[in-house]
């Protein structure tokens, strides 16, 4: 007999952050207050890579895309959460969570290769500084900007097809804030191991394997610049340790959240917060704050509006 598709279920509850109120305002305030801040500040630094012709090293086009993967990661997640805070009904669409879902993935899964990318770039700055201009050339750059994109919805359109075989008859309400893929597998209705370790595998191991990878690059290229002079060993290291904190906070929550199975714990929430609203807005600000030659193009940007 031919299986049909028993997906009953049209919309889903979302618990939320929290079920106290007074919780709910405070973090509703922060996070607008945070949001408001530092979104604008992603934008700036689009804007400055951009308007600026000294910032025209691949490593100020990488981070101006990482910039907006950041800014467009945020919008995923934050603006529903924001509003759900004033609302007494949290609800979303099968569709929607499916499309909040498929966005999520392809843009951090983008993000991750995005980072590898980078840790290329500086190898081969640090390392292959001779063949740097030729290795990292405009084409070569495009072309693993393509890569990334292509690898991020490789990455998501997996996790999608996936979920989209399993039926949802009820249960609907998702304890979470946002739709991800350990809540929303736990309320099919039929068994989900092995699409648990498929998923682990898609999206666990690959982000596990990145951060080990990620790591021992740099462990690499701080080994390469011991033996360098003092000015150049002190800029590697300052740009080395600013992707290291970026790495941590980045693949820190997910490998927490997607290399184990999918059982819920007290922490899950939090961790959820950070890794979708905090961190990713954060990022490219760590990167600016620790690059001079930004934080000059910013100034001298300014200055010149205000004139």
């Amino acid at each position: 007999m031919e299986r049909k598709n028993s997906t009953v279920v049209t919309e889903f509850v979302l618990l939320g952050l929290t079920q106290s109120r007074n919780i709910q305002l405070l973090v509703f305030v922060l996070i607008f207050t945070f949001y408001s801040i530092i979104l604008p500040g992603n934008f700036l630094i689009i804007l400055t890579i951009r308007s600026d012709p000294g910032l025209s090293a691949p490593l100020y086009f990488f981070l101006g895309n990482l910039a907006f993967l950041d800014a467009s990661y945020s919008f995923i997640v934050a603006p529903r959460m924001l509003a759900d805070f004033l609302s007494e009904e949290k609800l979303i669409s099968y569709r929607g969570c499916i499309a909040q879902l498929f966005f999520l993935h392809f843009l951090g899964g983008g993000e991750g290769l995005l980072l590898v990318v980078m840790a290329l770039d500086r190898y081969i700055a640090i390392c292959r500084p001779l063949h740097y201009a030729t290795l990292m050339n405009p084409r070569a750059c495009y072309s693993m900007l393509l890569a990334l994109w292509l690898g991020g919805f490789i990455h998501s359109i997996i996790q999608v097809a996936l979920i989209l075989q399993l039926p949802f008859c009820g249960p609907n309400r998702l304890d979470n804030f946002f739709c991800d893929v350990p809540q929303v597998i736990k309320l099919a209705c039929t068994d989900t191991f092995v699409v648990e370790l498929l998923m682990v595998f898609n999206s666990g191991l690959m982000t596990l394997l990145c951060f080990l990878g990620l790591l021992v690059s740099y462990a690499v290229i701080l080994c390469r610049v011991r033996g360098s002079s003092s000015e150049g060993k002190k800029k590697a290291m300052s740009t080395c340790s600013t992707h290291i904190i970026v790495i941590f906070l980045m693949f820190g929550p997910g490998i927490f959240i997607y290399t184990r199975p999918f059982r819920a714990l007290p922490a899950d929430k939090v961790v959820s917060l950070f890794h979708t609203v905090i961190f990713p807005l954060l990022n490219p600000v760590i990167y600016t704050l620790r690059n001079q030659e930004v934080k000059a193009s910013m100034k001298k940007l300014f200055n010149q509006h205000i004139a």
